[in-house]
């Protein structure tokens, strides 16, 4: 039995789902000019915008809202799907409620940016996907393809993509590898206290010197390299437990000798 949630006075519990064929026989319908149809194809894929918007739950947006602009994206898709490309509803309509959901992100972002850099920076979106769906391009185009069929400099182009990012936490972990994440505060530099890193960049070193050959070894491939410990043990012969045990000691080592100094 499926709980009962309501969103925007919907009874999520209740959705109706369209199969495939189902679906076809509307679409000609609503292209013939059945407007019931349309509303039936609306009701039928509701349940595909509440499965797009889980993914915009930690935004600290209203599902409500989200909801509501998932809609939009919703009855665009059904308004310009094309039957005779013979794919999938869905395949077409999530990258649209996506881009629909994103495009109200970006315009209620207190982070206030410039009805002229958002300009460029759309145009420049849907740029880059008129040219991703030209041919059978592998590679996303580049900005200097996007600078030049917008005719303006490129430079205008990454400044406006750059200025309609998310805000990105401090706190949000970028790497994680099964041990204690790395934030993105911890990779943020500061120019500053020169001396202090100089004093630590000696005392590391320092510390290294007192390591063996192979855990040595493991923390260069491990931390200068960027590889995996399972990669690590692949490549010098041993099992990915004892990389890890080995990590820790050389660690556990470098700590205690730079705390002595």
């Amino acid at each position: 039995m499926r709980s009962k949630v309501q969103i925007c006075g919907v009874d999520t519990s209740k959705l109706p789902v369209l199969k495939n064929k189902e679906m076809r026989e509307l679409f000609t319908k609503m292209q013939a000019g059945d407007e019931f149809a349309r509303e039936s194809l609306v009701n039928g894929n509701l349940r595909l915008v509440l499965s797009v918007i889980q993914r915009f739950n930690n935004r600290g947006e209203h599902m409500d809202d989200l909801f509501q602009v998932g809609c939009i994206g919703l009855m665009k898709s059904i308004d310009n799907f094309d039957l005779s490309q013979n794919v999938r509803f869905s395949t077409y309509a999530v990258p649209m409620i996506i881009g629909e959901v994103r495009r109200y992100l970006r315009d209620n972002n207190p982070i206030r940016v410039s009805r002229s850099l958002r300009d460029v920076a759309y145009k420049a979106l849907q740029v880059r996907d008129q040219l991703m769906a030209e041919g059978s391009r592998e590679t996303e185009p580049t900005i200097q393809e996007i600078a030049k069929v917008l005719d303006v400099p490129k430079e205008d182009v990454v400044f406006a993509l750059d200025a309609i990012q998310d805000p990105v936490s401090l706190f949000e972990p970028i790497y994680n590898d099964g041990g204690d994440p790395i934030y993105v505060m911890d990779q943020v530099r500061d120019e500053k206290e020169q001396d202090k890193k100089w004093t630590e960049h000696l005392a590391l070193k320092e510390a290294m010197r007192q390591l063996n050959g192979r855990e040595k070894l493991i923390l260069d491939m491990r931390f200068f390299q960027g590889k995996t410990q399972m990669e690590v043990a692949d490549e010098i012969g041993i099992s990915q437990a004892q990389v890890s045990r080995l990590e820790k000691a050389a660690i556990k080592q470098m700590n205690r000798h730079t705390s002595e100094e």
